[in-house]
Protein backbone atom coordinates (compact mmCIF):
# COMPACT_ATOMS: atom_id res chain seq x y z
CA UNK A 1 0.00 0.00 0.00
CA UNK A 2 2.62 2.39 1.00
CA UNK A 3 4.40 2.01 -2.78
CA UNK A 4 1.08 2.15 -3.98
CA UNK A 5 0.43 5.60 -2.53
CA UNK A 6 4.07 6.93 -3.77
CA UNK A 7 3.17 6.08 -7.18
CA UNK A 8 0.76 8.05 -6.78
CA UNK A 9 1.64 11.20 -5.08
CA UNK A 10 4.95 10.96 -7.69
CA UNK A 11 2.56 10.37 -10.76
CA UNK A 12 0.03 13.65 -9.77
CA UNK A 13 3.16 15.35 -9.14
CA UNK A 14 4.61 15.59 -12.58
CA UNK A 15 1.53 15.63 -14.31
CA UNK A 16 0.63 18.95 -12.16
CA UNK A 17 4.17 20.54 -12.82
CA UNK A 18 4.44 19.22 -16.34
CA UNK A 19 0.60 21.11 -16.79
CA UNK A 20 1.46 24.53 -15.03
CA UNK A 21 4.84 24.43 -16.38
CA UNK A 22 3.67 23.75 -20.62
CA UNK A 23 0.33 23.98 -20.83
CA UNK A 24 -1.15 26.46 -18.09
CA UNK A 25 -0.88 30.41 -19.78
CA UNK A 26 -0.50 31.96 -16.18
CA UNK A 27 2.10 32.29 -13.63
CA UNK A 28 2.09 28.57 -11.40
CA UNK A 29 1.19 29.00 -7.96
CA UNK A 30 2.35 27.26 -5.04
CA UNK A 31 5.61 26.25 -3.24
CA UNK A 32 5.35 22.97 -3.38
CA UNK A 33 6.33 22.00 -6.98
CA UNK A 34 9.12 20.16 -8.87
CA UNK A 35 9.87 23.19 -11.26
CA UNK A 36 10.71 25.28 -8.11
CA UNK A 37 12.29 22.58 -5.90
CA UNK A 38 14.45 21.90 -9.33
CA UNK A 39 15.72 25.40 -9.85
CA UNK A 40 16.66 25.63 -6.47
CA UNK A 41 18.88 22.90 -6.68
CA UNK A 42 20.41 23.16 -9.34
CA UNK A 43 20.89 26.99 -9.98
CA UNK A 44 21.87 27.77 -6.49
CA UNK A 45 25.46 25.57 -6.55
CA UNK A 46 25.41 26.49 -10.43
CA UNK A 47 25.82 30.21 -9.57
CA UNK A 48 28.30 29.49 -6.70
CA UNK A 49 30.62 27.41 -9.25
CA UNK A 50 30.54 30.55 -11.81
CA UNK A 51 31.03 33.02 -8.97
CA UNK A 52 34.26 31.25 -8.33
CA UNK A 53 35.42 32.35 -11.74
CA UNK A 54 37.77 35.07 -12.01
CA UNK A 55 37.61 35.70 -16.06
CA UNK A 56 34.06 37.48 -16.44
CA UNK A 57 33.96 36.18 -20.11
CA UNK A 58 34.08 32.73 -19.10
CA UNK A 59 31.89 33.47 -16.14
CA UNK A 60 29.13 34.66 -18.18
CA UNK A 61 29.08 31.40 -21.07
CA UNK A 62 29.40 29.21 -18.08
CA UNK A 63 26.01 31.10 -16.99
CA UNK A 64 24.92 30.78 -20.62
CA UNK A 65 24.61 27.10 -20.41
CA UNK A 66 22.18 26.84 -17.66
CA UNK A 67 19.19 27.41 -19.48
CA UNK A 68 19.34 25.06 -22.46
CA UNK A 69 20.57 22.31 -20.00
CA UNK A 70 17.93 23.02 -17.00
CA UNK A 71 15.76 22.46 -19.81
CA UNK A 72 16.85 19.09 -20.71
CA UNK A 73 17.40 18.09 -17.26
CA UNK A 74 14.02 18.96 -16.19
CA UNK A 75 12.58 17.04 -18.67
CA UNK A 76 14.25 13.96 -17.83
CA UNK A 77 13.60 14.35 -14.28
CA UNK A 78 9.85 13.91 -15.20
CA UNK A 79 10.69 11.04 -17.14
CA UNK A 80 12.50 9.49 -14.34
CA UNK A 81 9.77 10.29 -11.81
CA UNK A 82 7.04 8.73 -14.34
CA UNK A 83 9.09 5.81 -14.52
CA UNK A 84 9.89 5.48 -11.17
CA UNK A 85 5.56 6.23 -10.34
CA UNK A 86 4.70 3.13 -12.76
CA UNK A 87 7.21 0.86 -11.14
CA UNK A 88 5.87 1.73 -7.77
CA UNK A 89 2.02 0.39 -9.59
CA UNK A 90 4.06 -2.90 -10.58
CA UNK A 91 5.65 -3.15 -7.37
CA UNK A 92 2.64 -2.53 -5.45
CA UNK A 93 0.64 -5.45 -7.66
CA UNK A 94 3.59 -7.94 -6.14
CA UNK A 95 5.53 -7.19 -10.02
CA UNK A 96 2.84 -9.28 -12.40
CA UNK A 97 5.73 -10.19 -15.08
CA UNK A 98 7.01 -13.60 -16.51
CA UNK A 99 10.84 -12.27 -16.69
CA UNK A 100 12.85 -14.45 -18.70
CA UNK A 101 15.93 -13.83 -16.61
CA UNK A 102 13.97 -15.40 -13.36
CA UNK A 103 13.87 -12.35 -11.66
CA UNK A 104 9.92 -13.17 -11.13
CA UNK A 105 10.98 -15.65 -8.51
CA UNK A 106 12.57 -13.41 -6.49
CA UNK A 107 11.84 -10.52 -3.59
CA UNK A 108 12.25 -6.98 -3.02
CA UNK A 109 15.30 -5.42 -4.71
CA UNK A 110 15.37 -8.02 -7.94
CA UNK A 111 11.70 -7.40 -8.34
CA UNK A 112 11.76 -3.64 -8.27
CA UNK A 113 14.33 -4.21 -10.66
CA UNK A 114 12.34 -5.90 -13.40
CA UNK A 115 9.10 -3.53 -12.40
CA UNK A 116 11.71 -0.09 -13.21
CA UNK A 117 12.76 -1.96 -16.34
CA UNK A 118 9.16 -2.86 -17.86
CA UNK A 119 7.92 0.74 -16.78
CA UNK A 120 10.73 2.29 -18.92
CA UNK A 121 10.38 0.24 -21.81
CA UNK A 122 6.88 0.96 -22.04
CA UNK A 123 6.77 4.81 -21.00
CA UNK A 124 9.20 5.14 -24.25
CA UNK A 125 6.88 2.48 -26.09
CA UNK A 126 10.07 0.05 -27.48
CA UNK A 127 7.81 -2.73 -26.95
CA UNK A 128 10.62 -5.35 -27.07
CA UNK A 129 8.17 -7.95 -24.84
CA UNK A 130 10.66 -9.74 -23.56
CA UNK A 131 8.67 -9.37 -19.67
CA UNK A 132 5.35 -10.51 -20.33
CA UNK A 133 2.28 -9.29 -18.32
CA UNK A 134 -0.04 -12.26 -16.33
CA UNK A 135 -2.48 -10.26 -14.71
CA UNK A 136 -4.93 -8.30 -16.60
CA UNK A 137 -4.51 -5.13 -13.99
CA UNK A 138 -0.60 -5.38 -15.18
CA UNK A 139 -2.01 -4.85 -18.81
CA UNK A 140 -4.42 -2.32 -18.58
CA UNK A 141 -1.44 0.16 -16.32
CA UNK A 142 1.39 -0.98 -19.17
CA UNK A 143 -1.54 0.32 -22.29
CA UNK A 144 -2.03 3.58 -19.53
CA UNK A 145 1.89 4.10 -19.28
CA UNK A 146 2.10 3.54 -22.97
CA UNK A 147 -0.21 6.12 -23.88
CA UNK A 148 1.37 9.04 -21.48
CA UNK A 149 4.90 7.97 -22.28
CA UNK A 150 3.59 8.84 -26.22
CA UNK A 151 1.91 12.09 -24.84
CA UNK A 152 5.21 12.58 -23.21
CA UNK A 153 6.60 12.61 -26.32
CA UNK A 154 4.09 14.89 -28.34
CA UNK A 155 4.72 17.50 -25.50
CA UNK A 156 8.06 17.92 -25.62
CA UNK A 157 8.28 18.19 -29.09
CA UNK A 158 5.34 20.69 -29.26
CA UNK A 159 6.94 22.67 -26.18
CA UNK A 160 10.54 23.12 -27.60
CA UNK A 161 9.50 24.92 -30.82
CA UNK A 162 7.17 27.53 -28.93
CA UNK A 163 9.82 27.95 -26.58
CA UNK A 164 12.71 28.94 -28.85
CA UNK A 165 10.26 30.91 -31.03
CA UNK A 166 9.92 33.38 -27.80
CA UNK A 167 13.64 33.60 -27.04
CA UNK A 168 13.78 34.37 -30.87
CA UNK A 169 11.31 37.40 -30.69
CA UNK A 170 12.81 38.57 -27.89
CA UNK A 171 16.16 38.77 -28.87
CA UNK A 172 15.30 40.24 -31.82
CA UNK A 173 14.43 43.60 -30.57
CA UNK A 174 17.24 43.31 -28.18
CA UNK A 175 19.74 43.46 -30.89
CA UNK A 176 17.92 46.25 -32.42
CA UNK A 177 18.06 47.98 -29.36
CA UNK A 178 22.17 48.27 -29.58
CA UNK A 179 21.98 50.69 -32.69
CA UNK A 180 19.62 52.88 -30.68
CA UNK A 181 20.96 52.77 -27.17
CA UNK A 182 24.89 51.54 -27.31
CA UNK A 183 25.95 47.72 -25.81
CA UNK A 184 25.14 47.77 -22.80
CA UNK A 185 22.02 49.93 -23.45
CA UNK A 186 21.62 53.01 -21.88
CA UNK A 187 19.27 55.77 -20.87
CA UNK A 188 21.85 58.71 -21.85
CA UNK A 189 22.84 57.35 -25.05
CA UNK A 190 19.50 56.24 -26.09
CA UNK A 191 18.01 59.80 -25.66
CA UNK A 192 21.75 61.66 -27.07
CA UNK A 193 21.18 59.11 -30.25
CA UNK A 194 17.84 60.19 -30.69
CA UNK A 195 18.25 64.31 -30.22
CA UNK A 196 18.16 64.90 -34.31
CA UNK A 197 15.54 67.12 -36.04
CA UNK A 198 12.07 64.51 -36.30
CA UNK A 199 14.13 62.34 -32.86
CA UNK A 200 11.13 62.63 -30.70
CA UNK A 201 8.47 61.21 -32.84
CA UNK A 202 10.97 58.09 -33.47
CA UNK A 203 11.55 58.20 -29.62
CA UNK A 204 7.75 57.46 -29.43
CA UNK A 205 7.70 54.98 -31.59
CA UNK A 206 10.36 53.09 -30.16
CA UNK A 207 8.47 53.44 -26.58
CA UNK A 208 5.65 51.94 -28.48
CA UNK A 209 7.43 49.01 -29.57
CA UNK A 210 9.00 48.35 -25.93
CA UNK A 211 5.37 48.68 -24.63
CA UNK A 212 4.53 46.04 -26.68
CA UNK A 213 7.83 44.37 -25.79
CA UNK A 214 7.18 44.10 -22.65
CA UNK A 215 3.44 42.57 -22.85
CA UNK A 216 5.09 39.96 -24.71
CA UNK A 217 7.98 39.43 -22.02
CA UNK A 218 5.36 39.38 -19.48
CA UNK A 219 3.35 36.76 -21.06
CA UNK A 220 5.88 34.55 -22.55
CA UNK A 221 8.28 34.64 -19.53
CA UNK A 222 5.61 34.15 -16.80
CA UNK A 223 4.04 31.14 -18.80
CA UNK A 224 7.79 29.58 -19.58
CA UNK A 225 9.91 31.32 -16.55
CA UNK A 226 12.98 28.79 -17.69
CA UNK A 227 13.19 31.91 -20.85
CA UNK A 228 14.54 33.94 -17.82
CA UNK A 229 18.13 31.82 -17.52
CA UNK A 230 17.99 32.13 -21.06
CA UNK A 231 21.29 34.50 -22.05
CA UNK A 232 21.71 36.87 -24.97
CA UNK A 233 24.08 35.78 -27.91
CA UNK A 234 26.52 38.65 -27.01
CA UNK A 235 27.59 39.17 -23.63
CA UNK A 236 26.83 43.03 -22.88
CA UNK A 237 23.36 42.46 -23.83
CA UNK A 238 20.34 40.35 -21.60
CA UNK A 239 16.90 40.90 -21.39
CA UNK A 240 16.73 42.38 -18.44
CA UNK A 241 19.35 45.17 -18.95
CA UNK A 242 17.12 46.46 -22.02
CA UNK A 243 14.40 46.08 -20.13
CA UNK A 244 16.11 48.68 -17.51
CA UNK A 245 17.81 50.79 -19.47
CA UNK A 246 14.26 51.60 -20.66
CA UNK A 247 12.80 51.71 -17.57
CA UNK A 248 15.69 54.19 -16.95
CA UNK A 249 14.54 56.25 -20.29
CA UNK A 250 10.93 56.60 -19.59
CA UNK A 251 12.03 57.10 -15.76
CA UNK A 252 14.10 60.50 -17.48
CA UNK A 253 10.76 61.59 -20.04
CA UNK A 254 8.62 61.35 -17.13
CA UNK A 255 10.63 63.51 -14.31
CA UNK A 256 12.06 66.16 -17.58
CA UNK A 257 9.78 66.40 -20.40
CA UNK A 258 6.19 67.53 -21.10
CA UNK A 259 4.79 66.37 -24.12
CA UNK A 260 3.74 63.20 -26.41
CA UNK A 261 7.05 61.38 -25.38
CA UNK A 262 6.25 61.94 -21.64
CA UNK A 263 2.97 60.45 -22.46
CA UNK A 264 3.87 57.50 -24.26
CA UNK A 265 6.95 56.66 -21.81
CA UNK A 266 4.06 56.68 -18.88
CA UNK A 267 2.53 53.61 -20.86
CA UNK A 268 5.56 52.03 -21.17
CA UNK A 269 6.63 51.92 -18.10
CA UNK A 270 3.76 50.67 -16.64
CA UNK A 271 4.00 47.79 -18.96
CA UNK A 272 7.47 47.58 -18.29
CA UNK A 273 7.62 47.62 -14.62
CA UNK A 274 4.27 45.32 -14.38
CA UNK A 275 6.72 42.58 -16.26
CA UNK A 276 9.71 43.38 -14.36
CA UNK A 277 7.65 42.59 -10.67
CA UNK A 278 5.75 40.00 -12.09
CA UNK A 279 8.44 37.99 -12.96
CA UNK A 280 10.33 38.79 -9.24
CA UNK A 281 7.21 37.33 -8.00
CA UNK A 282 7.94 33.83 -10.29
CA UNK A 283 11.42 33.39 -8.68
CA UNK A 284 10.31 34.91 -5.09
CA UNK A 285 12.87 37.43 -5.32
CA UNK A 286 11.40 39.71 -2.45
CA UNK A 287 11.88 37.03 0.29
CA UNK A 288 15.76 36.61 -0.78
CA UNK A 289 18.49 38.72 0.97
CA UNK A 290 19.48 40.47 -2.07
CA UNK A 291 16.00 42.24 -1.62
CA UNK A 292 17.10 44.14 1.30
CA UNK A 293 20.78 44.56 -0.18
CA UNK A 294 19.29 46.21 -3.34
CA UNK A 295 16.89 49.18 -1.62
CA UNK A 296 20.13 50.29 0.29
CA UNK A 297 22.70 50.30 -2.67
CA UNK A 298 22.51 53.75 -4.35
CA UNK A 299 22.74 52.50 -8.73
CA UNK A 300 23.23 56.51 -9.73
CA UNK A 301 27.00 57.72 -8.41
CA UNK A 302 27.81 60.87 -8.10
CA UNK A 303 29.91 61.14 -11.40
CA UNK A 304 26.89 58.54 -13.42
CA UNK A 305 24.40 62.11 -12.21
CA UNK A 306 26.83 64.48 -14.02
CA UNK A 307 27.14 62.90 -17.11
CA UNK A 308 23.73 62.31 -17.18
CA UNK A 309 22.95 66.49 -16.51
CA UNK A 310 25.68 66.83 -19.65
CA UNK A 311 23.68 64.47 -21.79
CA UNK A 312 21.15 66.07 -20.72
CA UNK A 313 21.81 69.90 -21.25
CA UNK A 314 23.19 68.95 -24.58
CA UNK A 315 19.84 67.91 -25.90
CA UNK A 316 18.25 71.29 -24.43
CA UNK A 317 16.73 69.49 -21.17
CA UNK A 318 17.19 70.38 -17.61
CA UNK A 319 17.81 68.01 -15.06
CA UNK A 320 20.56 69.59 -12.42
CA UNK A 321 19.24 72.97 -12.56
CA UNK A 322 15.33 71.64 -11.73
CA UNK A 323 15.73 70.58 -8.11
CA UNK A 324 12.28 69.11 -8.31
CA UNK A 325 12.72 67.21 -11.94
CA UNK A 326 15.63 65.48 -9.72
CA UNK A 327 13.64 64.51 -7.01
CA UNK A 328 10.72 63.31 -9.09
CA UNK A 329 13.41 61.35 -10.67
CA UNK A 330 14.33 59.56 -7.74
CA UNK A 331 10.68 59.23 -6.88
CA UNK A 332 10.46 57.12 -9.92
CA UNK A 333 13.17 55.19 -9.90
CA UNK A 334 12.35 53.77 -6.36
CA UNK A 335 9.25 52.19 -7.95
CA UNK A 336 11.58 49.73 -9.55
CA UNK A 337 15.19 50.01 -9.11
CA UNK A 338 15.01 47.49 -6.35
CA UNK A 339 12.96 45.14 -8.16
CA UNK A 340 15.26 45.09 -10.87
CA UNK A 341 18.32 44.95 -8.25
CA UNK A 342 17.03 41.85 -7.04
CA UNK A 343 16.15 40.21 -10.33
CA UNK A 344 19.39 41.00 -11.44
CA UNK A 345 21.28 39.13 -8.60
CA UNK A 346 19.39 35.81 -9.11
CA UNK A 347 20.47 36.15 -12.71
CA UNK A 348 23.76 37.26 -12.64
CA UNK A 349 22.33 39.30 -15.29
CA UNK A 350 24.26 42.86 -14.18
CA UNK A 351 22.26 45.91 -14.82
CA UNK A 352 22.96 48.76 -17.47
CA UNK A 353 24.47 51.66 -16.30
CA UNK A 354 22.42 55.10 -16.58
CA UNK A 355 25.18 56.24 -18.96
CA UNK A 356 27.71 54.50 -21.30
CA UNK A 357 31.32 54.71 -20.54
CA UNK A 358 33.44 56.26 -22.70
CA UNK A 359 35.24 54.44 -25.61
CA UNK A 360 38.16 55.04 -27.92
CA UNK A 361 36.20 53.47 -30.71
CA UNK A 362 32.69 54.55 -30.22
CA UNK A 363 30.91 53.18 -33.92
CA UNK A 364 28.10 55.67 -33.24
CA UNK A 365 30.39 59.19 -33.01
CA UNK A 366 32.51 57.34 -35.86
CA UNK A 367 29.54 57.48 -38.37
CA UNK A 368 28.06 60.87 -37.45
CA UNK A 369 31.10 62.23 -38.37
CA UNK A 370 31.30 60.65 -41.43
CA UNK A 371 28.05 61.84 -42.25
CA UNK A 372 28.39 65.41 -41.03
CA UNK A 373 31.37 65.15 -43.49
CA UNK A 374 29.75 64.25 -45.96
CA UNK A 375 27.12 66.88 -45.64
CA UNK A 376 29.82 69.46 -45.31
CA UNK A 377 31.36 67.98 -48.82
CA UNK A 378 27.86 68.13 -50.58
CA UNK A 379 27.25 71.41 -49.31
CA UNK A 380 30.33 72.63 -50.38
CA UNK A 381 30.01 70.90 -54.22
CA UNK A 382 26.72 72.09 -54.40
CA UNK A 383 28.03 75.92 -53.70
CA UNK A 384 30.63 75.58 -56.00
CA UNK A 385 28.46 73.69 -58.23
CA UNK A 386 26.14 77.15 -58.11
CA UNK A 387 28.80 79.48 -58.34
CA UNK A 388 30.30 77.34 -62.02
CA UNK A 389 26.58 77.92 -63.02
CA UNK A 390 26.11 82.06 -62.17
CA UNK A 391 29.78 82.55 -63.99
CA UNK A 392 28.87 80.61 -67.20
CA UNK A 393 25.39 82.37 -67.36
CA UNK A 394 27.27 85.70 -66.74
CA UNK A 395 29.60 84.80 -69.50
CA UNK A 396 26.37 84.05 -71.70
CA UNK A 397 25.18 87.21 -71.30
CA UNK A 398 28.03 89.66 -71.60
CA UNK A 399 28.85 87.26 -75.08
CA UNK A 400 25.81 88.27 -76.86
Amino acid sequence: MAALIAGVLCCLAVFVDAFQTIILPRRATGRFRLTRFFFILTWTPWTAIGGRMKNAKAREQFYSFYGPLSLILLLLLWGLLLIFSFATFYFALGTPFIDPLGLHVLHGVSRFRTDLYVSGTTLFTLGLGDVVPHSIVARALIILESGVGLGFVALVIGYLPVLYQAFSRREVSIALLDARAGSPPTAAELLRRHGFEGGEEALIELLMEWERWSAEILESHISYPILCFYRSQHDNQSWLSALVAMLDTCALLISVLEGPASRQAQLTFVMARHALIDLGNVFHVKEQRAWSIQQEQERMPAADFDSLCDVLTEMGLRLCGDRASAERLETVRALYEPHAGALSHYLRMPLPPWVTEKRDKDQWKLLNKLRTEAEATRGQDATQYRRRVASALLHDEHGH
